[in-house]
């Protein structure tokens, strides 16, 4: 794989780059635990990225994405946007690399995410969410600063790095059961965790699990095309898959496997934090939760060895006390 390769954005991520990615996550960071749960009779296993040090999956792909920068573009910093958990995965990176990071955050983030962020050392610009225009923002920062653009999920090196939780998956339910995954359900925004998955386990049954009425990469596989989320979407607390519109780098690998996508209601989300908290003693915040929602619901089916992610435990305490305590 050569270097001139390796730095073409427009490329394609691959097995192994993601194989790549793997081998510098494990060199900083333990894997997350895969757990048990029985389901209606049935063990599913459970990855929890909601133990990373930044609470999510994100930080695999930040690192993958900044460990490759070259030494002038460190210098220059980097730019990204993001609800959150991206956001503490680029600065996460940025700060133990030494550059300088400015992240573009809607305005109703959750106050943890915004807080950490900034902990992290990076600058946080906000914007309104439903009328901004966050890729335009960053491109305009990086035409300024000369700094690097780092997308949440359309860009070879974060679906690749987001893949190394799929090898962990697979390696950990082989050293656990005798046998890899059968089917892998993943929590959707823009596709980067359930693409890079579906790299690592090929063999695999494949599916993603949206908010209801944010369903864009569902309805867009079933259509076998891209759409956008429809106008007007339904409020959710899934802050974290509130993506607009899904990237052929991810939509066209999905669409090649075959992947098929379901959505759940807040209801089914809340129900499954729930479960998370009284059977795993994990927080999960709610777009972490949607996976576990689906199984739970049964929009999904647990078809020989199945495995979810809990992709991450950022929530504001509030929040999290409310969903716990309703009825």
């Amino acid at each position: 794989m050569t270097e001139q390769y390796l730095m073409d954005p427009s490329r394609k991520p691959s097995l192994a780059g993601v194989e790549r990615a793997a081998r510098k996550v494990e060199a900083i960071l333990p894997p997350t635990p895969l757990l048990p749960l029985e389901v209606d009779g049935q063990i599913i296993w459970c990855k929890a990225e909601c133990l990373q040090p930044i609470g999510a999956f994100k930080i695999r792909g930040g690192w993958h994405r900044l460990t490759d920068l070259s030494d002038d573009q460190r210098k220059r910093g980097v730019v990204a946007f993001s609800s959150g958990n991206h956001a503490q995965g680029v600065a996460w990176a940025a700060r133990r690399l030494g550059i300088n990071a400015t992240i573009i955050m809607p305005e109703d983030a959750p106050k943890a995410k915004l807080a950490n962020t900034k902990a992290l050392g990076a600058k946080v610009v906000t914007y309104d969410r439903m009328t901004g225009a966050r890729e335009t923002m960053a491109a305009d920062i990086a035409s300024k600063t000369g700094a690097t653009v780092v997308p949440s999920f359309d860009d070879p090196w974060i679906v690749e790095g987001q893949g190394s939780c799929g090898l962990e998956i697979r390696d950990q339910m082989i050293n656990l059961t005798g046998s890899a995954p059968d089917q892998i359900i993943a929590c959707c925004g823009g596709g980067g965790l359930a693409t890079g998955t579906a790299l690592a386990n090929p063999d695999a049954e494949v599916t993603v699990v949206e908010p209801e009425g944010w369903d864009d990469m569902r309805r867009s596989l079933a259509l076998g095309m891209i759409v956008p989320v429809e106008d007007n979407p339904p409020a959710t607390a899934c802050d974290a898959l509130q993506t607009l519109q899904v990237a052929p780098i991810t939509f066209d690998i999905l669409k090649e496997r075959g992947v098929r996508g379901v959505f759940v209601t807040e209801k089914e989300v809340h129900d499954a934090m729930r479960i998370a908290f009284e059977k795993l003693q994990l927080v999960v915040e709610p777009g972490g939760a949607v996976a576990l929602a689906a199984i739970l619901a049964g929009k999904a089916n647990m078809t020989g060895q199945t495995a979810v992610t809990l992709s991450g435990g950022n929530v504001d305490h509030e929040l999290y006390a409310r969903i716990l305590m309703a009825v």
